[in-house]
């Protein structure tokens, strides 16, 4: 694992942060001096000092930061502002690079979402609710069509749905609507997905949160689909159609980009906007390219199709128990 902070000048902050970094490794940390905001932003450096975990700053705002000879100052895991990182928080980096490491970010992003799946029986059965809501109608239901299934759990509708809020199984909006339910999204998306026979007026428009999630609703619903989707690098259109079973890809050469930010955090805000289509693997590498940030790999069309089919695919059948309540 290569370590490198970089810093200006006589940055009061850069012992504090060395000083912590040798607490929780003994790894060797190199250092860079920046001078100029072209080198700043050349290297990768949002404001000083700034840490880089091969290549990758694990304190990055979701979006990216700004690249400059600033000062930086970091959130404390109390909210309050810090002018390095606690040690608990570069543990927690160090530790998070590690698993990056070792595993594929498809098996990372698989792992985290079966985590995500609710264990108890009225948590499910509500999720279930709204992802047929989502597949029947293209929206999400009310809260009060969700009473029928939590009366007589002794739970009410709104903690149930916090519940899987805070679990990550769906997202609240400020207003407490239901703003998705992975793999839907109540708001339009840049991956469209018509549920039917495409071309007919037997079917839905629903909107995916990212890429795999849209390959995840036809074997999570059994049906046929047509996704329409762009690639955000050209502008060009990309789309998947499944028919008994089998994709087609227009373009044949597009493939699929599966990265997160490191830190963690819910799916929506950490790695649904980094999981797209692109027309082949030049575009995807560009983007990659244009944002060191983001860790990731790029999977073609079967690798793609077979992390949505592991992801959703399981979601609905009422024999599947999440893998985490059978080893409790």
């Amino acid at each position: 694992m290569n370590l490198e902070v970089m810093h200006v000048p006589d940055c009061p902050n850069l012992p504090p942060l060395l000083e912590r970094l040798a607490k929780v490794t003994d790894l060797t940390v190199t250092t860079r001096l920046i001078e100029t905001d072209e080198d700043a932003a050349r290297f990768g450096m949002a404001g000083s000092p700034t840490l880089l975990i091969d290549g990758v700053d694990p304190f990055a705002p979701v979006g990216g930061s700004e690249f400059g000879l600033s000062c930086r100052l970091y959130r404390g895991p109390d909210g309050h502002t810090v002018a390095a990182p606690t040690v608990e928080q570069l543990r927690t980096a160090l530790t998070s690079a590690e698993q990056h490491q070792s595993k594929p970010p498809g098996e990372v992003l698989s792992e985290w979402r079966t985590r995500a799946q609710p264990l108890h029986p009225v948590e499910r059965a509500v999720q279930q609710a709204i992802l047929r809501s989502f597949a029947a109608t293209g929206h999400p239901p009310v809260r009060g069509a969700l009473d029928g299934v939590t009366a007589g759990s002794g739970r009410s509708t709104d903690d149930v749905l916090t519940a899987l809020h805070e679990g990550d199984a769906i997202r609240l909006a400020t207003n407490g609507e239901i703003a998705v339910a992975y793999p839907f999204s109540a708001t339009p998306t840049r991956h469209r997905v018509r549920i039917g026979i495409p071309g007919t007026a037997d079917g839905v428009n629903v909107y995916a949160m990212c890429a795999i999630d849209a390959l995840g609703i036809a074997p999570m619903l059994g049906r046929e689909t047509l996704i329409e989707s762009v690639d955000i690098t050209t502008g060009r259109p990309v789309t998947v159609t499944t028919r008994d079973g089998r994709a087609i890809w227009e373009p044949a050469t597009a493939v699929v980009f599966v990265g997160a930010t490191v830190g963690g955090g819910p799916s929506v805000d950490c790695c649904c906007d980094y999981l797209n289509f692109f027309t082949d693997h030049a575009a995807a590498d560009a983007w990659i390219t244009s944002h060191p940030h983001v860790p990731g790999q790029v999977l073609n069309p079967a690798e793609a199709e077979q992390l949505g089919a592991r992801l959703f695919g399981p979601l609905l059948d009422p024999t599947t128990v999440p893998e985490a309540a059978e080893e409790a």
